[in-house]
């Protein structure tokens, strides 16, 4: 399964690159990916997992029992042939429902492919953590896929919506998921579902599964969630037709589902999900009555089934279980094609509106069958499949007890409404319509109509396989609690109140059609906007949702104003103070002070400590910026030289580097500040300041003496001397560490630096992140830049030297940089230029040096990209703006997201050879001369690192520096 997920996602990236290529076209390359998984899926027989289910685990994080685990039973097997059946037939109508000339056609493929694989993820998973990072994963795409039409209000709105009302539920599921975890003591979702934890229920678990609940109500637009589904509308249809008719919105189904043995356990909360989706089904059944766009008509349609859905779902047993997910298999089967029929009506017919849509089943009569063999199946009309399984679910509940036998009478004044908006759609799509006729559309291509077609026969088809569809499903119902009474799929049922329901449903549902005018106006009179906009307000639920975000954004412009005035004293002085009130508390109530105390090794660690203590001090008191920067920097390099002396060779050379690096861009930003600080505090705030300030050390000081007091277990360090060369293959422990103990710890740190790089350009790059890089060729004459301005008193000749090397003899007019004649003379260092000339290859090498010797010695990625950007910025400084560009032409950004990509290509590589993430192994090779050499693969991750911090380097120089430049150089030119 994991082999097809990776084929998801080189099929998402390579989405955009195809579609450039190819066009439109692309998308039939593209559903290959979900087509060989549903192929996959299709070859393993049902009823073979109903008994050995297919396993598959890659240890991920170890530590907390998190695997890459996926599980291939019967109820995935379903989920997982409608999500990458369905999606490959939605991919492949992609391919004629948009145009080549489509804006974002090619980030839309890759999403789209990115969020199938996605929901297989989801689908599969049987790690709790997997599962629920692939559920987010779906929330975020699915933002990008409804948002798709950026310049539309309504699109990015609607993807707004979605994103915070799943996400909301998607944390609250997530914290349910891990107590059950916890209280089952696995992370497997199989393990946990069949534990004791259900056989005693108490408020932990209850809290637990009600958190659980929640999450699958927002996925899955339950009351009072549902308002999102319609707003996402505004997708493309394709978007419709698969993630909110075929995939996405099944998952809270699914997850439901998946705990129905557990919902068994706890009636209350069957209850509760049952009463959430009967009402589910009832408002969406009503809405849908009153709605003119058809594919508004059929999202309000889709939150009444998925109510229907989730109610019979949370009964939990055996004839509950097999008839919802036969109803989640027909659902699929016809609202995904009715979906796609409203795209090809849109686009060739002009118009959704049904008032305006005229007899169009004369110029697309396949069109119109699909459409009215789909709503008839929605309908439940016999002998199609929406029948079949709606007589499931009837038969379910009348014979399981009298508050199922209540559910039953709701459920079927839903399905009235069901029948009657069914009618509604096949009327306005294909009727005679009440404004006039359409202009008669082109022919439609087959390639457009045979997508749902396929689609659509599954619903003419399985009711002649009632019985083998039964045998298949009885693998996951077979797993739940006995019902009183078996529950059958048949096309003939017999003569009983279940048939008498559905009998009703349809009769009265057809006199609900036929009198629509009178329903229109019944639904008018008890409308609530009769007695006002404000009063209706508190009825709409998506008017309460942006309701209560106002009102979260009132208030959080409050508190922030009340926190954050602008002020950076008083902001750091908040936090400062909050961090002293919390932590004298507790320690004076626990810590204890260990009288253990070495005060120094060395009388030289005081000497330093006393420079240390007076460059902070002079740095707080300095009135000069540029002051207060170098003193800043001492307090650095003494804490490098303490490192040093401690034996920590590795840790003190990246403080060197850092600090210098740091002192660099702070000058770089000190151009376009004032020389000197503000006004100083009145007498008494400095009073306040070297109070919290005296405080804040104190309070730190103590915190590290009693932490290192506490000990009660032996420390790490002794263990992973030996452990760094057995398992990672290297001697320097620090280095082994960081890229293979604690990898996880220095990814998330690689992954704070490409973001705080992306922020900071951001914010300098006020127009375009990526801008062309201007070369020294590109100039038509060597102008030089920075140059004095005009009242300067310097001879002409000095100023202007527009003369090329090759029009002169000799090394004359040659430079020792490449871009040495774009600065003015008076600005121009030689023996800068000459020093960087013969340093800068030393200082590249040097950086290569470090990163490959790091395993071993002092050094590794992070100090090698470190001294690898200091030669960049030693370029800078010599030759400005256009030799930081000769000596690197690549975009900042590449470099960044190259490096990011090398990292994560380091995790997944041993994966693929069936090893764990971030997985070890070193490589020996006997080579000439070298001898034995040992290639440890961690160090592709260390290569990762290295560019990343090249990649941040770069960044800061081309905003701080390169873009700062030019500002400057706009500003004397405005002069």
């Amino acid at each position: 399964m994991i082999w097809f997920l990776l084929a998801h996602l080189a099929a998402a990236l390579l989405g955009p690159t195809l579609v450039r290529a190819w066009g439109r076209n692309a998308f039939y390359v593209l559903a290959l990916a979900p087509a060989a998984t549903a192929a996959w899926v299709a070859s393993h027989d049902p009823t073979q997992l109903a008994h050995a289910p297919v396993d598959q685990s890659i240890p991920w994080i170890p530590a907390l029992g998190i695997e890459l685990s996926f599980r291939l039973d019967v109820l995935s097997w379903v989920l997982l042939l409608i999500v990458s059946g369905v999606g490959a037939l939605v991919l492949a109508y992609c391919a004629r429902y948009f145009k080549d000339t489509e804006v974002g056609l090619g980030r839309f493929a890759g999403v789209f492919t990115a969020f199938a694989g996605a929901m297989t993820g989801l689908v599969a998973a049987n790690d709790v953590m997997v599962m629920f990072t692939f559920w987010e994963l779906t929330t975020i795409f699915s933002y990008l896929l409804i948002g798709h039409y950026v310049e539309k209000q309504a699109s990015r709105r609607a993807a707004m919506n979605a994103l915070i009302s799943t996400t909301a539920g998607g944390l609250a599921m997530m914290v349910g998921l891990l107590m059950l975890a916890h209280g089952a003591g696995s992370m497997r979702l199989s393990t946990i579902v069949a534990s004791d934890l259900w056989q005693h229920p108490d408020a932990f678990l209850v809290t637990a599964m009600v958190l659980v609940i929640a999450g699958a109500a927002s996925k899955s637009a339950l009351v009072p969630t549902h308002f999102w589904l319609p707003g996402a509308m505004a997708a493309p249809t394709p978007v419709s037709a698969y993630l909110h008719a075929a995939a996405m919105v099944k998952a809270g189904i699914y997850l439901l589902l998946r705990f129905g043995p557990g919902l068994a356990e706890l009636p209350a909360l069957s209850a509760l999900v049952a009463i959430l989706g009967a009402v589910t089904m009832l408002l969406g059944g009503w809405r849908a009555l009153r709605q003119t766009d058809i594919k508004l008509l059929l999202a309000y349609g889709t939150v009444s089934q998925l109510g229907f859905m989730a109610a019979i779902s949370a009964i939990g047993t055996q004839g509950a279980g097999l008839a919802a997910l036969a109803l989640l298999i027909s659902h699929a089967l016809f609202k995904a094609p009715l979906f796609m029929v409203v795209g090809i009506i849109d686009k060739k017919f002009g118009t959704r509106d049904l008032r305006r849509l005229h007899r169009t089943w004369r110029s697309a009569p396949v069109v119109a069958v699909i459409g009215i063999v789909s709503a008839a199946s929605m309908a439940a009309v016999p002998p199609l499949l929406g029948f079949v399984t709606k007589e499931a679910v009837f038969t379910a509940l009348w014979y399981g007890g009298p508050a199922q036998q209540a559910l039953l009478v709701v459920l079927v004044a839903g399905s009235v409404l069901t029948v009657a908006y069914s009618w509604r759609f096949v009327a306005g799509a294909f009727g005679p319509g009440s404004d006039g006729a359409c202009a008669v559309p082109p022919s439609i291509p087959v390639g457009f109509w045979l997508p749902p077609a396929l689609i659509g026969v599954g619903t003419l088809v399985l009711p002649a396989l009632a019985g083998t569809l039964e045998d298949v499903l009885h693998g996951y119902s077979d797993t739940l609690p006995s019902a009183p009474a078996a529950v059958h799929l048949v096309v003939v049922p017999h003569l009983g109140v279940p048939l008498l329901a559905s009998v009703l449903a349809l009769g009265i549902g057809a006199l609900v059609a036929w009198r629509a005018g009178a329903v229109e106006r019944f639904q008018q009179a008890v409308s609530p906007q009769r007695r006002g906009e404000d009063f209706a307000s508190w009825f709409d639920a998506e008017k309460t949702f942006r309701r209560i975000m106002r009102g979260t954004d009132r208030l959080a412009v409050a508190v922030t104003g009340l926190f954050q005035r602008g002020s950076l004293p008083y902001t750091l002085g908040t936090m400062l103070i909050v961090l002293i009130a919390l932590t004298v508390p507790v320690a004076l109530s626990y810590g204890r002070i260990p009288t253990n105390i070495v005060w120094f090794f060395h009388p030289g660690e005081l000497f330093v400590l006393v420079v240390v203590a007076i460059a902070a001090i002079g740095a707080a008191r300095a009135r000069r910026r540029l002051r207060a920067v170098l003193l800043v920097t001492v307090t650095g390099f003494g804490a490098a030289l303490l490192f040093l002396m401690w034996g920590a060779p590795d840790v003190a050379t990246t403080q060197v580097l850092v600090e210098t690096i740091l002192t660099v861009v702070l000058i770089l930003v000190l151009r376009r500040l004032p020389l000197h600080f503000s006004r100083r505090p009145l007498k008494g705030d400095q009073w306040v300041r070297w109070a919290i300030a005296i405080g804040t050390a104190a309070v730190l000081c103590g915190v590290a003496l009693i932490a290192a007091g506490a000990r009660t277990a032996e420390p790490l360090g002794p263990g992973l001397i030996e452990t760094a060369y057995t398992i990672g293959g290297g001697h320097n422990v620090v280095n082994v560490t960081l890229v293979d103990a604690r990898v996880w710890d220095t990814m998330g740190e690689i992954s704070v630096l490409l973001v705080v790089a992306t922020g900071v350009a951001s914010l300098i790059f006020v127009t375009r992140r990526e801008q062309r890089i201007p070369r020294v060729r590109d100039l038509e004459h060597t102008q030089p830049i920075w140059r004095r301005g005009a009242t300067a008193r310097i001879p002409q000749n000095v100023l202007s030297f527009d003369v090329r090397p090759e029009q002169t003899a000799g090394n004359r007019w040659r430079t020792w940089l490449s871009a040495g004649l774009t600065l003015a003379p008076e600005r121009r260092l030689v023996i800068l230029e000459v020093v960087t000339r013969l340093v800068f290859p030393l200082m590249m090498m040097f950086s290569v040096y470090l990163l490959m010797a790091g395993h071993n010695h002092p050094g590794g990625g992070f100090a090698g990209g470190l001294v690898a950007g200091l030669a960049l910025t030693l370029r800078y400084l010599a030759g400005g703006r256009y030799e930081l560009t000769e000596a690197a032409p690549v975009q900042a950004g590449l470099v960044l997201g190259v490096g990011m990509a090398t990292a994560v290509l380091a995790g997944v590589l041993p994966v693929l050879f069936g090893g764990a993430v971030f997985q070890t192994v070193t490589i020996v090779q006997h080579l000439p001369i070298l001898g034995e050499t040992h290639f440890p693969s961690a160090i592709i991750f260390d290569i990762g690192v290295y560019l990343v911090v090249i990649g941040v380097v770069l960044d800061f120089l081309r905003s701080l520096g390169s873009q700062i430049d030019r500002q400057q150089e706009a500003d004397l030119d405005a002069r």
